[in-house]
């Protein structure tokens, strides 16, 4: 099985149990994932940044409105026609709009490609997390096209539920790695093994 392979079928196998989880728990997660990743954000001294809006069964739901309620300045991703990712600011839930692919995305100024860069930490959607660091999303590879642009250092971060927390994941060469992820029962996990890859693009 190749590695594109092995991706997509780990990928419809983690988001169907995803679909299953009854409401009440995915609720009771995501509580516990935001409350670890606003200490975590907060201990880190951090005061910016780029998050996304959980859509449908992902956790963390609602990262955006949980990140402002903590003092942040939060940044969330619009998804440009070639797949890379433009940012704006987000104050309100006023601020989203649908978009395609069943996201929402805020409809405010856009601040270019580059704003990610000034951001004091990254939160990444995931579908899996390897604790080497590995990604799984969703296949669009975005987040592939705007991580490079984050200075070495900066924490990103991904969401899981405890079942997506995995020993490694299926990647390819081009995916970025993260540097932490957050789930409802370990909270913040640093993955240390990938703190020293570089993001250049």
């Amino acid at each position: 099985m190749t590695h594109s392979t092995a991706k997509r079928t780990l990928r419809a196998e983690l988001l169907a149990a995803r679909r299953e989880r009854p409401e009440a728990a995915r609720g009771a997660d995501s509580a516990h994932i935001i409350a670890a990743l606003t200490a975590g954000l907060s201990h880190l001294g951090v005061r910016t940044v780029a998050g996304y809006a959980p859509i449908g069964s992902e956790p963390g739901q609602p990262l955006p409105d949980a990140l402002l309620a903590a003092g942040f300045r939060v940044l969330l991703p619009v998804v440009r026609a070639d797949n890379d990712l433009d940012w704006a600011n987000y104050r309100a839930p006023t601020d989203l709009a649908a978009a395609g692919r069943g996201l929402v995305e805020p409809v405010g100024r856009r601040l270019g490609v580059d704003a990610v860069a000034g951001v004091g930490a990254v939160v990444v959607p995931a579908v899996a997390v390897g604790r080497d660091g590995g990604r799984l999303g969703r296949g669009g590879g975005s987040y592939d096209r705007s991580l490079p642009r984050v200075p070495a250092g900066v924490p990103i971060v991904a969401l899981t539920y405890d079942n997506e927390l995995m020993d490694v994941v299926p990647t390819e060469p081009h995916d970025q790695r993260i540097t932490a992820v957050v789930t409802p029962s370990g909270g913040w996990l640093t993955l240390p093994a990938a703190t020293a890859e570089p993001r250049s693009g």
